[in-house]
Protein backbone atom coordinates (compact mmCIF):
# COMPACT_ATOMS: atom_id res chain seq x y z
CA UNK A 1 0.00 0.00 0.00
CA UNK A 2 2.78 2.44 0.89
CA UNK A 3 4.64 1.72 -2.36
CA UNK A 4 1.48 2.43 -4.38
CA UNK A 5 0.67 5.54 -2.38
CA UNK A 6 4.17 6.88 -3.06
CA UNK A 7 3.28 6.71 -6.76
CA UNK A 8 -0.07 8.45 -6.13
CA UNK A 9 -1.94 5.24 -6.95
CA UNK A 10 -4.95 4.95 -4.65
CA UNK A 11 -6.24 1.43 -3.92
CA UNK A 12 -7.89 -0.14 -0.92
CA UNK A 13 -7.00 -3.29 0.94
CA UNK A 14 -10.28 -4.87 -0.17
CA UNK A 15 -9.43 -4.13 -3.82
CA UNK A 16 -6.03 -5.78 -3.49
CA UNK A 17 -7.58 -8.84 -1.83
CA UNK A 18 -10.25 -9.02 -4.54
CA UNK A 19 -7.59 -8.97 -7.25
CA UNK A 20 -5.63 -11.69 -5.47
CA UNK A 21 -8.72 -13.90 -5.12
CA UNK A 22 -9.37 -13.45 -8.86
CA UNK A 23 -5.84 -14.67 -9.61
CA UNK A 24 -4.78 -11.32 -11.07
CA UNK A 25 -2.32 -10.25 -8.42
CA UNK A 26 0.51 -12.42 -7.03
CA UNK A 27 1.35 -12.56 -3.35
CA UNK A 28 4.49 -11.00 -1.92
CA UNK A 29 7.07 -13.58 -0.98
CA UNK A 30 6.74 -14.28 2.73
CA UNK A 31 9.11 -15.76 5.31
CA UNK A 32 7.84 -17.94 8.11
CA UNK A 33 8.62 -16.85 11.68
CA UNK A 34 8.42 -20.30 13.18
CA UNK A 35 5.68 -22.54 14.52
CA UNK A 36 2.67 -20.54 15.56
CA UNK A 37 4.27 -17.20 14.85
CA UNK A 38 2.93 -16.57 11.32
CA UNK A 39 4.95 -15.04 8.51
CA UNK A 40 6.28 -11.70 7.40
CA UNK A 41 7.10 -9.93 4.11
CA UNK A 42 10.82 -9.18 4.03
CA UNK A 43 10.72 -6.99 0.92
CA UNK A 44 8.05 -5.53 -1.33
CA UNK A 45 8.00 -7.39 -4.65
CA UNK A 46 8.16 -4.77 -7.46
CA UNK A 47 6.23 -7.10 -9.79
CA UNK A 48 3.31 -7.10 -7.35
CA UNK A 49 3.44 -3.31 -7.09
CA UNK A 50 3.58 -2.80 -10.88
CA UNK A 51 0.78 -5.32 -11.41
CA UNK A 52 -1.45 -3.56 -8.88
CA UNK A 53 -0.63 -0.19 -10.47
CA UNK A 54 -1.59 -1.53 -13.91
CA UNK A 55 -4.92 -2.81 -12.63
CA UNK A 56 -5.60 0.48 -10.87
CA UNK A 57 -4.90 2.40 -14.12
CA UNK A 58 -7.41 0.42 -16.11
CA UNK A 59 -10.16 -0.38 -13.61
CA UNK A 60 -12.97 2.03 -12.90
CA UNK A 61 -16.07 1.77 -10.77
CA UNK A 62 -18.61 -0.43 -12.53
CA UNK A 63 -16.25 -1.45 -15.34
CA UNK A 64 -15.92 -5.11 -16.26
CA UNK A 65 -12.61 -6.43 -14.98
CA UNK A 66 -11.95 -8.27 -18.23
CA UNK A 67 -11.69 -4.96 -20.10
CA UNK A 68 -8.99 -3.88 -17.66
CA UNK A 69 -7.13 -7.16 -18.16
CA UNK A 70 -7.21 -6.67 -21.94
CA UNK A 71 -5.80 -3.16 -21.62
CA UNK A 72 -3.17 -4.43 -19.21
CA UNK A 73 -2.17 -7.23 -21.61
CA UNK A 74 -1.93 -4.70 -24.46
CA UNK A 75 0.12 -2.28 -22.34
CA UNK A 76 2.53 -5.03 -21.28
CA UNK A 77 3.39 -5.59 -24.94
CA UNK A 78 4.61 -2.04 -25.53
CA UNK A 79 7.91 -0.42 -24.60
CA UNK A 80 8.01 2.12 -21.75
CA UNK A 81 7.47 5.68 -22.96
CA UNK A 82 10.07 7.19 -20.64
CA UNK A 83 13.72 5.99 -20.77
CA UNK A 84 14.53 4.00 -17.66
CA UNK A 85 10.88 3.42 -16.78
CA UNK A 86 9.97 0.06 -15.27
CA UNK A 87 8.35 -2.24 -17.86
CA UNK A 88 4.75 -3.23 -17.21
CA UNK A 89 4.62 -6.87 -16.02
CA UNK A 90 2.51 -9.41 -17.84
CA UNK A 91 -0.94 -10.21 -16.48
CA UNK A 92 -1.65 -13.89 -15.81
CA UNK A 93 -1.88 -15.38 -19.31
CA UNK A 94 -4.94 -17.43 -18.38
CA UNK A 95 -6.81 -14.28 -17.40
CA UNK A 96 -5.69 -12.58 -20.62
CA UNK A 97 -6.97 -15.52 -22.69
CA UNK A 98 -10.34 -15.49 -20.91
CA UNK A 99 -10.66 -11.75 -21.50
CA UNK A 100 -9.78 -12.15 -25.20
CA UNK A 101 -12.39 -14.87 -25.69
CA UNK A 102 -15.00 -12.83 -23.81
CA UNK A 103 -14.37 -9.77 -25.99
CA UNK A 104 -14.32 -11.72 -29.26
CA UNK A 105 -17.61 -13.45 -28.49
CA UNK A 106 -19.18 -10.00 -28.21
CA UNK A 107 -17.53 -8.50 -31.30
CA UNK A 108 -19.53 -7.21 -34.25
CA UNK A 109 -18.03 -9.74 -36.67
CA UNK A 110 -18.72 -12.69 -34.38
CA UNK A 111 -22.30 -11.54 -33.74
CA UNK A 112 -22.93 -11.18 -37.48
CA UNK A 113 -21.53 -14.62 -38.26
CA UNK A 114 -23.56 -16.26 -35.50
CA UNK A 115 -26.73 -14.47 -36.61
CA UNK A 116 -26.09 -15.52 -40.21
CA UNK A 117 -25.70 -19.13 -39.18
CA UNK A 118 -28.93 -18.99 -37.18
CA UNK A 119 -30.70 -17.53 -40.23
CA UNK A 120 -29.68 -20.42 -42.52
CA UNK A 121 -32.68 -21.93 -44.23
CA UNK A 122 -35.00 -19.00 -43.55
CA UNK A 123 -34.86 -17.61 -47.09
CA UNK A 124 -35.15 -13.94 -47.98
CA UNK A 125 -36.62 -13.07 -44.59
CA UNK A 126 -33.49 -14.25 -42.79
CA UNK A 127 -31.22 -12.53 -45.30
CA UNK A 128 -33.10 -9.24 -44.92
CA UNK A 129 -32.82 -9.51 -41.13
CA UNK A 130 -29.07 -10.11 -41.40
CA UNK A 131 -28.49 -7.04 -43.56
CA UNK A 132 -30.66 -4.92 -41.27
CA UNK A 133 -28.61 -6.05 -38.26
CA UNK A 134 -25.38 -5.30 -40.14
CA UNK A 135 -26.60 -1.78 -40.86
CA UNK A 136 -27.21 -1.16 -37.16
CA UNK A 137 -23.93 -2.69 -35.98
CA UNK A 138 -21.55 -1.42 -38.64
CA UNK A 139 -22.90 2.09 -39.13
CA UNK A 140 -21.45 4.15 -41.96
CA UNK A 141 -17.73 3.54 -41.39
CA UNK A 142 -15.43 3.61 -44.38
CA UNK A 143 -11.82 2.50 -44.50
CA UNK A 144 -8.86 4.89 -44.38
CA UNK A 145 -8.42 7.05 -47.47
CA UNK A 146 -5.39 6.25 -49.63
CA UNK A 147 -2.52 8.17 -47.93
CA UNK A 148 -0.67 8.85 -51.20
CA UNK A 149 -3.76 10.47 -52.75
CA UNK A 150 -4.47 12.39 -49.54
CA UNK A 151 -0.93 13.78 -49.57
CA UNK A 152 -1.18 14.75 -53.23
CA UNK A 153 -4.45 16.58 -52.57
CA UNK A 154 -2.92 18.46 -49.61
CA UNK A 155 0.13 19.48 -51.61
CA UNK A 156 -1.97 20.64 -54.56
CA UNK A 157 -4.50 22.45 -52.37
CA UNK A 158 -7.31 20.41 -53.91
CA UNK A 159 -10.23 18.42 -52.59
CA UNK A 160 -9.75 14.73 -51.95
CA UNK A 161 -10.66 12.77 -55.09
CA UNK A 162 -13.42 10.20 -54.82
CA UNK A 163 -11.05 7.34 -55.68
CA UNK A 164 -9.00 8.13 -52.57
CA UNK A 165 -11.81 7.12 -50.23
CA UNK A 166 -11.50 3.80 -48.45
CA UNK A 167 -13.96 1.01 -49.18
CA UNK A 168 -17.37 0.88 -47.56
CA UNK A 169 -16.85 -1.95 -45.08
CA UNK A 170 -20.55 -2.68 -44.98
CA UNK A 171 -19.99 -4.64 -48.18
CA UNK A 172 -18.16 -7.18 -46.05
CA UNK A 173 -21.48 -8.29 -44.56
CA UNK A 174 -21.78 -10.38 -47.73
CA UNK A 175 -19.01 -12.58 -46.32
CA UNK A 176 -20.98 -13.14 -43.12
CA UNK A 177 -24.00 -14.00 -45.24
CA UNK A 178 -21.98 -16.48 -47.29
CA UNK A 179 -20.70 -18.13 -44.12
CA UNK A 180 -24.13 -18.52 -42.59
CA UNK A 181 -26.52 -18.73 -45.53
CA UNK A 182 -24.23 -20.26 -48.15
CA UNK A 183 -22.29 -18.65 -50.98
CA UNK A 184 -24.97 -19.63 -53.51
CA UNK A 185 -27.54 -17.58 -51.59
CA UNK A 186 -25.38 -14.47 -51.77
CA UNK A 187 -24.17 -14.60 -55.36
CA UNK A 188 -20.87 -13.88 -57.07
CA UNK A 189 -21.51 -10.16 -57.59
CA UNK A 190 -22.16 -9.46 -53.89
CA UNK A 191 -19.18 -11.56 -52.86
CA UNK A 192 -16.99 -9.70 -55.35
CA UNK A 193 -17.95 -6.47 -53.55
CA UNK A 194 -17.07 -8.04 -50.21
CA UNK A 195 -13.65 -9.32 -51.27
CA UNK A 196 -12.83 -5.97 -52.93
CA UNK A 197 -13.80 -4.17 -49.70
CA UNK A 198 -11.45 -6.49 -47.83
CA UNK A 199 -8.72 -5.04 -50.04
CA UNK A 200 -6.33 -7.97 -50.21
CA UNK A 201 -3.95 -8.08 -53.18
CA UNK A 202 -5.40 -4.81 -54.51
CA UNK A 203 -7.97 -6.58 -56.67
CA UNK A 204 -11.01 -4.59 -57.81
CA UNK A 205 -14.68 -5.62 -57.78
CA UNK A 206 -14.39 -6.51 -61.48
CA UNK A 207 -11.28 -8.63 -60.81
CA UNK A 208 -13.08 -10.61 -58.12
CA UNK A 209 -16.28 -10.90 -60.19
CA UNK A 210 -14.34 -12.41 -63.08
CA UNK A 211 -12.49 -14.86 -60.81
CA UNK A 212 -15.61 -15.96 -58.93
CA UNK A 213 -17.64 -16.17 -62.14
CA UNK A 214 -14.99 -18.37 -63.75
CA UNK A 215 -14.99 -20.62 -60.68
CA UNK A 216 -18.79 -20.96 -60.85
CA UNK A 217 -18.62 -21.95 -64.52
CA UNK A 218 -15.81 -24.43 -63.90
CA UNK A 219 -13.42 -22.33 -65.97
CA UNK A 220 -11.07 -21.49 -63.13
CA UNK A 221 -9.78 -22.85 -59.81
CA UNK A 222 -12.66 -23.76 -57.47
CA UNK A 223 -13.28 -21.61 -54.40
CA UNK A 224 -12.78 -23.42 -51.10
CA UNK A 225 -15.74 -22.01 -49.15
CA UNK A 226 -14.91 -24.36 -46.27
CA UNK A 227 -11.75 -22.31 -45.74
CA UNK A 228 -13.91 -19.20 -45.40
CA UNK A 229 -15.94 -20.99 -42.73
CA UNK A 230 -12.76 -21.79 -40.80
CA UNK A 231 -11.40 -18.24 -41.04
CA UNK A 232 -14.66 -16.82 -39.72
CA UNK A 233 -14.03 -18.33 -36.30
CA UNK A 234 -11.83 -15.98 -34.28
CA UNK A 235 -12.68 -17.44 -30.89
CA UNK A 236 -11.52 -21.01 -31.54
CA UNK A 237 -7.94 -20.13 -32.54
CA UNK A 238 -7.52 -17.98 -29.42
CA UNK A 239 -8.74 -20.84 -27.24
CA UNK A 240 -6.39 -23.31 -28.94
CA UNK A 241 -3.32 -21.06 -29.11
CA UNK A 242 -0.48 -21.71 -26.72
CA UNK A 243 0.56 -19.04 -24.26
CA UNK A 244 3.63 -18.26 -26.37
CA UNK A 245 1.49 -17.96 -29.51
CA UNK A 246 -0.79 -15.41 -27.86
CA UNK A 247 2.20 -13.32 -26.77
CA UNK A 248 3.73 -13.60 -30.25
CA UNK A 249 0.45 -12.50 -31.87
CA UNK A 250 0.49 -9.45 -29.61
CA UNK A 251 4.06 -8.69 -30.69
CA UNK A 252 3.01 -8.93 -34.34
CA UNK A 253 -0.05 -6.72 -33.77
CA UNK A 254 1.96 -4.03 -31.95
CA UNK A 255 4.67 -4.11 -34.61
CA UNK A 256 2.26 -3.97 -37.55
CA UNK A 257 0.40 -1.12 -35.83
CA UNK A 258 3.60 0.89 -35.82
CA UNK A 259 4.26 0.24 -39.50
CA UNK A 260 0.61 1.04 -40.32
CA UNK A 261 0.89 4.39 -38.52
CA UNK A 262 4.00 5.29 -40.52
CA UNK A 263 2.11 4.48 -43.72
CA UNK A 264 -0.88 6.63 -42.67
CA UNK A 265 1.33 9.56 -41.63
CA UNK A 266 2.57 9.78 -45.22
CA UNK A 267 -0.85 11.23 -46.01
CA UNK A 268 -0.38 13.83 -43.26
CA UNK A 269 2.69 15.33 -44.95
CA UNK A 270 5.34 13.56 -42.90
CA UNK A 271 8.74 13.95 -44.65
CA UNK A 272 9.26 11.05 -47.03
CA UNK A 273 12.66 9.52 -46.36
CA UNK A 274 14.03 6.62 -48.43
CA UNK A 275 13.57 4.30 -45.44
CA UNK A 276 9.91 5.23 -45.07
CA UNK A 277 9.31 4.86 -48.80
CA UNK A 278 10.91 1.39 -48.70
CA UNK A 279 8.62 0.29 -45.85
CA UNK A 280 5.53 1.48 -47.73
CA UNK A 281 6.76 -0.30 -50.83
CA UNK A 282 7.06 -3.57 -48.89
CA UNK A 283 3.48 -3.23 -47.65
CA UNK A 284 2.29 -2.41 -51.19
CA UNK A 285 4.14 -5.40 -52.63
CA UNK A 286 2.13 -7.58 -50.28
CA UNK A 287 -1.05 -5.65 -51.16
CA UNK A 288 -1.77 -5.34 -47.46
CA UNK A 289 -2.48 -1.73 -46.54
CA UNK A 290 -6.28 -2.05 -46.96
CA UNK A 291 -6.19 -5.27 -44.94
CA UNK A 292 -4.20 -3.67 -42.13
CA UNK A 293 -6.68 -0.80 -42.18
CA UNK A 294 -9.51 -3.22 -41.37
CA UNK A 295 -8.12 -4.52 -38.10
CA UNK A 296 -5.62 -1.93 -36.86
CA UNK A 297 -6.75 1.15 -34.96
CA UNK A 298 -4.34 3.90 -33.93
CA UNK A 299 -5.96 4.05 -30.49
CA UNK A 300 -7.72 0.68 -30.24
CA UNK A 301 -10.50 -0.12 -27.83
CA UNK A 302 -10.10 -3.38 -25.86
CA UNK A 303 -12.44 -5.09 -28.33
CA UNK A 304 -10.45 -3.86 -31.33
CA UNK A 305 -7.25 -5.03 -29.68
CA UNK A 306 -8.74 -8.49 -29.13
CA UNK A 307 -9.90 -8.74 -32.76
CA UNK A 308 -6.53 -7.57 -34.07
CA UNK A 309 -4.66 -10.08 -31.93
CA UNK A 310 -6.88 -12.91 -33.19
CA UNK A 311 -6.10 -11.91 -36.78
CA UNK A 312 -2.37 -11.82 -36.03
CA UNK A 313 -2.40 -15.50 -35.04
CA UNK A 314 -2.46 -16.14 -38.81
CA UNK A 315 1.02 -16.94 -40.24
CA UNK A 316 0.43 -14.46 -43.10
CA UNK A 317 0.65 -11.49 -40.74
CA UNK A 318 3.59 -12.91 -38.83
CA UNK A 319 5.41 -13.22 -42.16
CA UNK A 320 4.51 -9.65 -43.14
CA UNK A 321 5.81 -8.39 -39.80
CA UNK A 322 9.10 -10.23 -40.29
CA UNK A 323 9.43 -8.83 -43.83
CA UNK A 324 8.96 -5.28 -42.53
CA UNK A 325 11.45 -5.86 -39.71
CA UNK A 326 13.93 -7.11 -42.30
CA UNK A 327 13.43 -3.93 -44.32
CA UNK A 328 13.85 -1.81 -41.19
CA UNK A 329 17.15 -3.52 -40.39
CA UNK A 330 18.26 -2.99 -43.98
CA UNK A 331 17.55 0.76 -43.75
CA UNK A 332 16.87 1.94 -40.19
CA UNK A 333 17.14 5.68 -40.95
CA UNK A 334 13.39 6.20 -40.93
CA UNK A 335 13.51 9.69 -39.43
CA UNK A 336 16.67 10.98 -41.13
CA UNK A 337 16.30 13.26 -44.14
CA UNK A 338 19.22 12.76 -46.56
CA UNK A 339 21.69 15.63 -46.21
CA UNK A 340 20.25 16.83 -42.89
CA UNK A 341 22.70 16.15 -40.07
CA UNK A 342 20.16 17.04 -37.35
CA UNK A 343 18.45 13.67 -37.64
CA UNK A 344 15.09 13.25 -35.95
CA UNK A 345 15.06 16.87 -34.75
CA UNK A 346 15.37 18.17 -38.30
CA UNK A 347 12.80 15.62 -39.44
CA UNK A 348 10.24 16.96 -36.96
CA UNK A 349 11.02 20.60 -37.76
CA UNK A 350 10.65 19.96 -41.48
CA UNK A 351 7.30 18.27 -40.92
CA UNK A 352 5.92 21.13 -38.84
CA UNK A 353 7.23 23.74 -41.29
CA UNK A 354 5.57 21.95 -44.23
CA UNK A 355 2.23 21.83 -42.42
CA UNK A 356 2.44 25.53 -41.48
CA UNK A 357 3.36 26.60 -45.00
CA UNK A 358 0.47 24.70 -46.54
CA UNK A 359 -1.95 26.03 -43.93
CA UNK A 360 -0.79 29.60 -44.57
CA UNK A 361 -1.10 29.11 -48.33
CA UNK A 362 -4.64 27.79 -47.90
CA UNK A 363 -5.58 30.83 -45.80
CA UNK A 364 -4.19 33.22 -48.42
CA UNK A 365 -6.09 31.47 -51.20
CA UNK A 366 -9.25 31.54 -49.10
CA UNK A 367 -8.99 35.30 -48.63
CA UNK A 368 -8.35 35.79 -52.31
CA UNK A 369 -11.33 33.66 -53.33
CA UNK A 370 -13.63 35.44 -50.90
CA UNK A 371 -12.61 38.94 -52.00
CA UNK A 372 -11.03 41.69 -49.95
CA UNK A 373 -12.86 44.41 -48.05
CA UNK A 374 -12.03 47.05 -50.73
CA UNK A 375 -13.56 45.13 -53.61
Amino acid sequence: MRALAAREVVVTVSQLESWRRAGLLPQHRRRGLGRGRGSVVDAVDPVVVESAAALARHLRQGRDRRLAVLEWFAEAGTLPVQPGAVPVPEPPIGAARQALVWALERSVSQRLVEFARSAAGTGEEGQDALYALAGRLMGRYRGMANPALVRAAFEAGEDLPAEAEGPDVRSMVHLAAAIGLGAQEVGADALAEAFAALGMFGLTVDDWAQALGAAERGEGPPVDWELLQQRADMVGPVKRASDDELVRARTVLVGLSGFYCLYVMHGLLMPDTPALAALRQRIDEWGMFPVLDHFIAITPSPGQFAAGLAVCLEPLFDNLYEALLEQLVEDPHVFSIPGDETGAVGFGETWMRTVRELANAAQREGRGAGGGPNE
